[in-house]
């Protein structure tokens, strides 16, 4: 087998049936994730370890192979020439090599084209504050991201940096200067290179992922001290995501970390991708925006009613979960059964249906 040329005939038929991952598997055919569900290519053959071995060999660099049998996984990004980047996880099953490629389109969609509230761009807008949009794996969160970035890009002379794991989406410079900074290739972690960046003259700064209370504290630090700052978590709403980021410091300085994110907090928004009744997905949100309430409920501890500050403030722009997916519903773009999947609150749900 010509894994390489294999490899670009696989991904041409990701791109064609407009999916979004690649799954390459010993004892499997190769599988696509389209639309939130899983096709098998039965055209193909079932992959061997040692052809999902090869496919690696194909993709990664001596160093990364060897980083590889050292720690048996493998972050890292693959790029076709002349065409989309992936997102790449390598990692061992059974003894055997497998390997995940999420699709990174070199296009960069806008807010609008995202399906998302136009209320999004005031952040991008802002001079500081720290912005978190948050959610589950694979629900869209580094296409938001970018799509922010790219406004700020394209409307005014910042200095962004950003530091990923790896590099996703590319940005060409248009009014901004951009440097972009890849975990282990530029620099040795997110937390040396968030302290470096607060000597880099930063107007803007994107962290990847928030890996612990070093990386945390150093973003809401960045934040405090008049930077733009936008982040990611792994959470299910804003409540929930203020909570994990003050839990994860030590109990002598979660009131510290409080009293900082209460003042740089500028939002969370939190987001689902849900398959259309037409086809394809669109993305059901909630978006909470940091006003004297939500600053108080978070200095005094009281997280628990931020669902109720969101849901009372739709004048504001802020709108919950519930209230997107009934939105969505009634403008016969997903079915109810859908709507009801997602829900964080069905009973909830229930009322605006």
């Amino acid at each position: 087998m010509q894994y390489e040329s294999t490899l670009r005939k696989y991904i041409n038929v990701l791109m064609h049936e407009g999916g979004s991952d690649l799954h390459i598997s010993a004892d499997s055919r190769p599988t696509l994730r389209v639309d939130g569900s899983l096709v098998p290519m039965m055209k193909e053959d079932v992959l061997t370890a040692e052809d999902t071995s090869a496919f690696l060999d194909v993709m990664v660099t001596d160093e990364q192979r060897k980083n590889f049998e050292s720690v048996q996984e493998l972050d890292f990004s693959y790029e076709v020439p002349g065409g989309d980047r992936f997102r790449c996880n390598a990692f061992y099953q059974r003894g055997m090599v497998g390997i995940v490629m999420r699709r990174i389109p070199r296009y960069i969609k806008s807010i609008e084209e995202l399906g998302l509230p136009q209320t999004l761009e005031a952040f991008a807008r802002r001079k500081q504050g720290f912005f978190l949009v948050v959610g589950p794996v694979g629900q869209g969160k580094t296409t938001t991201l970018a799509a922010l970035i790219d406004l700020i890009n394209r409307e005014r002379a910042a200095h962004i940096v950003t530091i990923e794991d790896p590099i996703e989406y590319v940005h060409v410079p248009k009014q901004s200067l951009i440097d972009q900074r890849e975990v282990r290739i530029d620099t040795k972690n997110f937390a040396s290179a968030l302290r470096g960046a607060l000597r880099q003259d930063i107007d803007v700064l994107l962290v990847g992922e928030m890996r612990g209370p070093e990386t945390m504290a150093a973003a809401v630090t960045a934040a405090e001290t008049g930077h733009l700052v936008f982040s990611t978590l792994h959470t299910n709403n804003a409540a929930q995501t203020i909570d994990r980021i003050i839990d994860t410091f030590p109990a002598n300085q979660q009131e510290q970390i409080r009293l900082q994110l209460a003042a740089s907090l500028a939002g969370v928004f939190s987001q689902r991708l849900i398959p259309a009744i037409s086809g394809g997905m669109v993305p059901a949100y909630e978006l909470l925006i940091s006003n004297k309430a939500v600053e108080n409920l978070i200095r005094e501890g009281r997280t628990h009613e931020i669902n109720t500050v969101i849901e009372t403030n739709a004048e504001s722009g802020m709108i919950s979960m519930e209230r997107s997916l009934a939105e969505l519903v009634a403008q016969g773009k997903i079915t109810p059964q859908s709507a009801y999947e997602r829900a964080l609150n069905p009973k909830v749900l229930d009322r605006l249906l």
